[in-house]
C-alpha cells in the first residue's frame, strides 16, 4: 500500500505540475491542481446571482416575511451560507404559520426556482456524507410535487440545518487550509528569490489576491496582470542576458590584450638585457652605433604598442561601462514592470490600459448574461485651486485620499480607474442607471464624512459625476462620453452633484 503524501510533498508536486503544464500559479489553478493530486473535492464559488434571482421571486405577505427577506438579502451580500439558510427557513416558517389553514404559499414558479437552486448547489456537497446527499434528494422530491407540502419542506430544512452547516464548515476548513498552504509557499518562494528583486511585484500581488474573501474578478485581473508582467520581464531578461554575454566577450578581449601587453613587455625587457650585455662586451666605440640603433627601434616599437594598447583598453572600458548602465536600466524596468502593468502608480487605481481591458471584459459579460452595466465619470471639484494654493504634493495626496475612500465603499465586483488628472471612471456591473446614481450619491456622502487634512488644515473634497447605463449596441467609449457630458452638467448645476447621461 502506498504511503499517503504529506501536504509539503503534494504542494511541491503541484508546483512542478503547473510549471510543466505552463499553467500560471493562480489560486484557482493551484487549488484545482492540489485537489486533484490530493484527491480532494473542489469547492464551488458562492452562487450570488442565482440566489439573488430566487430572493427577487419571494414576496413578503406580512411584516415578518418582509423582515426575513431583508435578512436573506443581507446574507447573500455577506456570501453567508448559514445566514441564507437561516433567513430562508425563517421566511418559510412564517409563511407556514400564517397560511396553515389555506393553500400552499409557494407558487409553482417559486418552487421550480428553488428546485433549480437545490440542483445548482448539490454538486458542492457531492463528496459529503450520504445523509447530506439524501437531504438534497428529499428536498427536490418535495419541491417537484405540486402542491408543495410546506410542512414537510419546513421539517426537511429544519432537520438539515446542522448537516449542511457541518458540511459547509468542513469545506471552508479545506479552503482555508489550502489558502494558508498556498500563502506559505508563495512567501517561501519570495524568501528563496532574494536576488530576483523583479519577482517582488508578482509575489506581493499573489499574496494580496489570495486574501479572503476570494473574488473571481480580482483573480482574473491578477492572472492577466501577471501574464503581461511575465511577458515584459521575459523580454527585458533576454536583453539582460545578451548584455551580459557582450560584457563577457569584452572582458575576455580585455584579458587577452593584457596578456599581449605582458608578452610585449617581457620581450622588450629581454631585448634590453641582451643589448646591455652586448654593450658591456664592446671594446670599440664605433661598434656601439648598431647596438644603440637596435635598442632605440625596440623602444619605439614598445612605445607604439603601449599607446595602441592604452587606446584599446580605454575603448573596452567604455564598452563595459555602457553595458553596466544598460543592465542597471533593465533591472529597473524589471523592478517596475509589475506596478506599471495595469495600475496607476499614484492611486493604485487601474490606468487607461487597465480600464480598456476591464471595460471590454465587463461588456462581454453584460451581453452574455443580459445584465445591466453602468459607468460613472467623476471629477474632483476645485482641484486646480487645491494645487495652486497648497501645491501639487498636497494635490497628489488628495487624489490618493479620494481613491481610497471610493475603493472602500465599492463592491468587490466594481472597478475604479484613473481616467486622467483628477478624473476617475467607475465600472458597476449588474447595476442599472438608478442603482448607479444611488451608488455614486452614497460615495459623495461618504467622501464628505472623511475629512482630508493638509497639515493642520481640514479640506472638504467633493466631486461632480455623471452616470450612464450601457445600451445594448453601445461601445464603452460612447457610454463614457455620455457620462462625461452628464458630469459637466453636474458641474454647471453647482458641483458636488451626480446626473444621468
Amino acid at each position: 500500500m502506498t504511503a499517503a503524501k504529506t501536504p509539503s510533498e503534494i504542494a511541491r508536486e503541484t508546483l512542478i505540475r503547473l510549471a510543466k503544464s505552463h499553467v500560471p500559479p493562480t489560486p484557482v489553478n493551484y487549488q484545482a491542481c492540489y485537489n486533484e493530486i490530493a484527491e480532494l473535492p473542489n469547492t464551488a464559488v458562492f452562487p450570488e446571482q442565482p440566489l439573488r434571482h430566487i430572493a427577487r421571486e419571494l414576496s413578503g405577505h406580512n411584516p415578518e416575511q418582509v423582515r426575513h427577506l431583508r435578512s436573506l438579502d443581507e446574507a447573500i451580500g455577506r456570501r453567508s451560507w448559514q445566514g441564507f439558510e437561516k433567513a430562508l427557513v425563517a421566511y418559510i416558517a412564517v409563511g407556514h404559520d400564517h397560511g396553515h389553514g389555506g393553500g400552499s404559499a409557494l407558487s409553482p414558479a417559486l418552487a421550480a426556482h428553488l428546485a433549480h437552486f437545490v440542483e445548482g448547489v448539490q454538486p458542492v456537497f457531492s463528496d459529503e456524507s450520504a445523509p447530506v446527499a439524501g437531504l438534497f434528494a428529499d428536498l427536490l422530491a418535495v419541491l417537484r410535487t405540486m402542491p408543495v407540502n410546506e410542512e414537510k419542506l419546513h421539517n426537511l430544512l429544519a432537520e438539515g440545518q446542522d448537516k449542511v452547516r457541518a458540511a459547509v464548515g468542513r469545506q471552508l476548513e479545506v479552503k482555508h487550509s489550502l489558502l494558508k498552504l498556498l500563502h506559505l509557499i508563495i512567501e517561501n518562494i519570495g524568501e528563496l528569490s532574494l536576488d530576483d528583486h523583479w519577482l517582488k511585484g508578482q509575489i506581493d500581488g499573489l499574496l494580496t489576491v489570495i486574501t479572503l474573501p476570494l473574488n473571481l474578478r480580482h483573480l482574473g485581473e491578477m492572472e492577466q496582470r501577471l501574464r503581461d508582467v511575465m511577458a515584459r520581464q521575459g523580454g527585458a531578461k533576454d536583453q539582460a542576458v545578451k548584455a551580459r554575454q557582450e560584457m563577457r566577450r569584452m572582458l575576455e578581449a580585455f584579458v587577452e590584450h593584457l596578456a599581449m601587453i605582458n608578452a610585449s613587455s617581457a620581450s622588450f625587457q629581454g631585448k634590453v638585457e641582451q643589448s646591455a650585455r652586448e654593450i658591456a662586451a664592446v671594446s670599440r666605440f664605433e661598434d656601439l652605433t648598431p647596438l644603440l640603433a637596435d635598442l632605440v627601434e625596440a623602444t619605439r616599437i614598445m612605445v607604439d604598442e603601449t599607446a595602441s594598447s592604452r587606446q584599446r583598453l580605454q575603448y573596452l572600458q567604455e564598452r563595459v561601462q555602457a553595458s553596466e548602465a544598460e543592465l542597471v536600466q533593465l533591472h529597473l524596468e524589471l523592478d517596475n514592470a509589475s506596478a506599471m502593468a495595469r495600475h496607476d502608480p499614484l492611486t493604485d487605481a487601474l490606468n487607461r490600459k487597465g480600464l480598456d481591458e476591464a471595460l471590454t471584459r465587463e461588456i462581454a459579460d453584460m451581453r452574455r448574461k443580459d445584465t445591466p452595466l453602468s459607468v460613472c465619470l467623476l471629477d474632483i471639484d476645485n482641484f486646480k485651486k487645491i494645487n495652486d494654493r497648497l501645491g501639487h504634493d498636497v494635490g497628489d495626496v488628495a487624489l490618493v485620499h479620494l481613491a481610497r475612500i471610493v475603493r472602500a465603499n465599492l463592491r468587490p465586483s466594481d472597478a475604479l480607474a484613473r481616467y486622467g488628472g483628477e478624473e476617475f471612471v467607475i465600472l458597476m456591473p449588474d447595476t442599472d442607471l438608478d442603482g448607479g446614481l444611488k451608488t455614486i450619491s452614497r460615495l459623495q456622502h461618504e467622501l464628505t464624512k472623511a475629512i482630508f487634512l493638509a497639515g493642520k488644515e481640514k479640506i472638504l473634497i467633493t466631486f461632480s459625476a455623471g452616470v450612464a447605463q450601457l445600451k445594448a449596441d453601445e461601445s464603452g467609449a460612447e457610454a463614457i462620453r455620455r457620462a462625461d457630458r452628464a458630469m459637466y452638467l453636474a458641474k454647471h448645476a453647482g458641483k458636488n452633484r451626480v446626473m444621468s447621461g
